[in-house]
């Protein structure tokens, strides 16, 4: 099945070295990239302590990266997938894919 969606990034950069060294600032970078839904996913509902139970789905998605991606890998944070923002729990690169291992939905 074929994938089309966002990846988000999230990267820390200093926000005055000069006056301020030190201080860090989150920024976030959202891309979109073209891939393969590797995988059939599983969902299933995770009992916690808030009041609504949470949903967690095993799937993989393999992106065919861009030099930003192949660069910046390890700062993935999220997959747009099915209308929601899922969080990647593993990358696997596969060079010139980048095979992401999505799990549970994700809050920013």
């Amino acid at each position: 099945m074929k994938f089309y969606g966002k990846v988000g990034f999230l990267d820390t950069i200093e926000t005055d070295p000069e006056n301020h060294p030190g201080v860090f600032e989150e920024t976030w970078v959202e891309r979109a990239y073209y891939g393969d839904h590797l995988s059939t996913y599983s969902s299933r509902w995770k009992n916690t302590s808030h009041l609504n139970d949470d949903i967690s789905v095993t799937t993989r998605i393999s992106i065919l990266a861009d030099p930003y991606a192949s660069n910046n890998f390890m700062k993935i944070r999220y997959v747009e997938w099915n209308g929601s923002l899922w969080e990647v729990s593993s990358v696997e690169v596969q060079f010139p894919r980048l095979v992401l291992s999505v799990g549970d939905l994700y809050n920013k």
